[in-house]
């Protein structure tokens, strides 16, 4: 990789604030996202916790955890992760690196970020509504000149390629095997430098979590997800949605490419090449952010 064409730095005009339920926790949550100044970069905060640190939005502060990202101060301990670490926070970064925000302080009053109804909606909205503000400096991004390969070993990759545009070209192939409710497809998206909130907020922003109605019905034998029907988020079964209805043909796989967008703002700088992705996760996600991203300061 090689560092050209710096981008413009920005921020938030003013503060923003969205209110709802956690996805996991169940908790009541509110998140503010507050302006920074040039070269603070994404960072996170539990402030309601007495000794709240901001954690830096890059790979080197994830906690591995199924079927979400979370950020700690100190991803290696447990204690001090259940007391100030955020869970939940791939849709706060997507409308964010959407929108072309480099420099943002985002509050947490509880262990989890709100989920809304499973897109970034809220986020890019609450975004649209503080306005973008730009800041003085630039910000250099990643720019992709070889292959960059990551493998989960059971058929999930991503592949990094240089790109034949300016900003990141992101394309998901999402496919779940023969006899699944879900048939298999693809969604592709360009996020231009400096991003494109109008674009995002009409063909990502809306598409939602999913899961299937087996994935479902087996979290909500271990506890999970009791807060919420089918009528919340996104549950298909054999014959489709259950108590819903798609947004988008392909809403699945759009999903996809909005938690891929989020997960890989942890690299830390704007990305600027095209990143392909095959029944890929949260796991490889951060794998190629780390890969391509910022090492721990």
């Amino acid at each position: 990789m090689i560092h050209s064409e710096s981008s413009p730095r920005a921020t938030l005009a003013g503060p923003a604030e969205v209110r709802g339920i956690a996805l996991f926790t169940g908790a009541p949550s509110t998140l503010r996202l507050l302006p920074a100044e040039s070269g603070a970069g994404i960072a996170f905060s539990r402030v309601d916790a007495p000794d709240a640190l901001r954690v830096p939005a890059i790979a080197a502060f994830v906690v591995p955890e199924s079927r979400r990202t979370v950020l700690s101060p100190h991803p290696a301990d447990r204690a001090a992760t259940a007391r100030l670490g955020i869970q939940t926070v791939e849709h706060v970064l997507s409308a964010l690196a959407a929108a072309g925000i480099t420099d943002a302080l985002v509050e947490v009053d509880a262990p989890e970020t709100p989920i809304g109804d499973g897109s970034a909606l809220p986020f890019i909205e609450a975004i649209d509504r503080a306005g973008v503000r730009a800041l003085q400096g630039t910000i250099e991004p990643i720019v992709v000149r070889d292959t960059v390969r990551v493998e989960d070993g059971s058929g999930g990759r991503i592949v990094a390629t240089p790109g034949q545009a300016k900003g990141l070209e992101l394309i998901y192939h999402l496919d779940y095997g023969p006899g699944a409710p879900i048939a298999p497809h693809t969604a592709r998206w360009l996020c231009p430098s400096g991003g494109d909130a109008a674009a995002y907020a009409r063909d990502i922003a809306p598409a939602r979590t999913f899961s299937t109605l087996a994935e479902a019905t087996a979290m909500r034998a271990m506890g999970l997800f009791t807060h919420l029907s089918p009528r919340d988020l996104l549950v298909i079964g054999p014959d489709g949605p259950v108590e819903n209805a798609y947004r988008f043909p392909d809403e699945p796989a759009r999903h996809k490419l909005l938690d891929m967008l989020g997960d890989l703002a942890l690299a830390g700088r704007p990305i600027c090449g095209r990143i392909e992705a095959w029944r890929s996760g949260h796991a490889l996600n951060h794998a190629m952010a780390r890969a391509l991203g910022e090492p721990r300061p």
